[in-house]
């Protein structure tokens, strides 16, 4: 009698963003862009900026500053950032839980931003929250290259580009509409699955997971 061979599924893999999915960075990144007024003399709507996160600084500092400016102004504003923004920052509502649940399930967590990787990184320090993997300096579809890498079969995020990014990688795109885009506009997007918040995670996890299998 030939023996069956049975193989194991492989692990589940579920990517998140940062910025607005899993902290809210509004306080910190608002403070930091007030300091950097400050420093440089030049007028930053702060409070304008932080209702449009999720792109890289670049893009935010081009409607402030020149572009030649723009690498030393990003420069001194990473710079500045870890003592200005890291304790300002809390976890958004169910971010803990929703990492727990990745694991409870099996599975890896990893986080894809386009945040500067090592303030990605404290932040998550920080806060406590210690997913398997960061990679930061990463928007919209170049995320794929970190989700392919970490063979990431879901993608959660608040950003269209993070639909975008999620749906070049081959993975499922879920929404979060915790951050500057509606629902509608993350359907519109693509976006398989749309969450009211992180809350809502691990129950959709737990029916997603038997129906993958």
């Amino acid at each position: 009698m030939a023996h069956m061979a049975f193989t194991t599924p492989p692990a589940l893999t579920v990517g998140f963003d940062l910025d607005m999915t899993l902290i809210d960075s509004r306080p910190g990144i608002r403070a930091c862009y007030q300091a950097l007024s400050e420093r440089t003399g030049t007028y930053i709507d702060a409070d304008l900026a932080v209702t449009r996160l999720g792109p890289p600084l670049a893009e935010e500092l081009i409607n402030w500053f020149p572009a030649e400016d723009i690498p030393a102004m990003a420069d001194l504003y990473r710079a500045m950032y870890p003592a200005i923004a890291i304790t300002a920052t809390p976890a958004m509502t169910g971010a803990r839980e929703a990492i727990a649940a990745v694991r409870e399930a099996g599975g890896r967590a990893i986080v894809v931003t386009a945040k500067y990787e090592p303030n990605a990184k404290l932040h998550l320090a920080h806060l406590g929250i210690e997913p398997d993997a960061v990679i930061g300096d990463l928007w919209a579809e170049q995320k794929a290259e970190a989700l392919r890498e970490h063979d990431a079969g879901v993608y959660v995020g608040d950003h269209v580009g993070d639909v975008r990014g999620a749906r070049t990688a081959g993975a499922l795109p879920v929404a979060v509409a915790t951050g500057p885009c509606p629902e509608e506009e993350l359907r519109a997007a693509g976006a398989d699955v749309v969450l009211t918040d992180l809350t809502e995670f691990p129950r959709w996890l737990s029916d997603y997971r038997p129906a993958r299998a």
